[in-house]
């Protein structure tokens, strides 16, 4: 079953992310589609949100914690609320951007793996390592597993390239298949592609063997866009 996602990054408000539910679920239900469905809004845009059965909603980050002293982190007190048991870890902005060691990350999946959460985990190389070629991009995606338990049962993984992540250029076929088959061939796990997936080439992409669906940005905030890919991968 192809699974779709939507990193809703530090986008929308309650209030839209409710609407954009209420027309996402709406339009999944009247169309019997059975495509399993992500969605990770702001953390303060969770809610008790009524979806469609295949719809999960999911926190962007969280602290390995139930509470405490971590000012401008939330922890499981905090999912626990609307009762969410999905996250997404490992994503390259927070790694690039906001600083995220390989130590910090394994121990925030080593956490929420141990409560029995979803996990879409992400791996990918930025620019000047894709241009060193094939085996140096393998060699950086496998150091992203350092710590990282393969054989967890409820593990999805996203590959995305830092260089095509809100850039508008997508990895060619070529490029996706040679690290998905790479992938793969170690890790029997659900493998997603992202970076600038968008409504005119997601069913490219979703041809490609070994993607197994995608995990969508900047493509995903509008809810029409995102019915619109939900509706092509469902056809494929």
């Amino acid at each position: 079953m192809t699974i779709i996602a939507a990193n809703f990054k530090t986008n929308h408000t309650r209030k839209s992310t409710k609407e954009y539910l209420e027309t996402v679920s709406t339009f999944i239900e009247d169309n019997k589609f059975e495509n399993e469905i992500y969605i990770f809004p702001t953390a303060t845009s969770l809610d008790e949100y009524k979806t469609v059965p295949n719809i999960n909603v999911g926190a962007q980050n969280a602290y390995p914690t139930q509470k405490g002293s971590f000012t401008g982190e939330i922890g499981t007190e905090q999912l626990d609320e609307f009762d969410v048991k999905t996250i997404l870890i490992g994503h390259s902005e927070r790694r690039h951007v906001l600083g995220e060691t390989q130590k910090s990350i394994a121990s925030k999946y080593e956490y929420y793996s141990n409560l029995g959460y979803k996990i879409i985990y992400c791996i990918g190389e930025p620019l000047e390592v894709k241009e060193a070629g094939l085996d140096q991009t393998l060699t950086y995606v496998w150091e992203q597993f350092e710590g990282i338990d393969v054989n967890y049962d409820n593990l999805i993984l996203a590959y995305e390239p830092v260089w095509a992540i809100g850039t508008g250029v997508t990895a060619t076929t070529s490029d996706i298949s040679n690290v998905h088959n790479a992938i793969k061939e170690k890790i029997d796990k659900p493998l997603l592609y992202g970076g600038s997936v968008k409504v005119n080439n997601i069913k490219e992409i979703l041809n490609v063997p070994n993607v197994d669906g995608a995990l969508i940005g900047t493509a995903s905030w509008n809810a029409v866009d995102f019915c619109e890919i939900i509706k092509i991968s469902n056809n494929l």
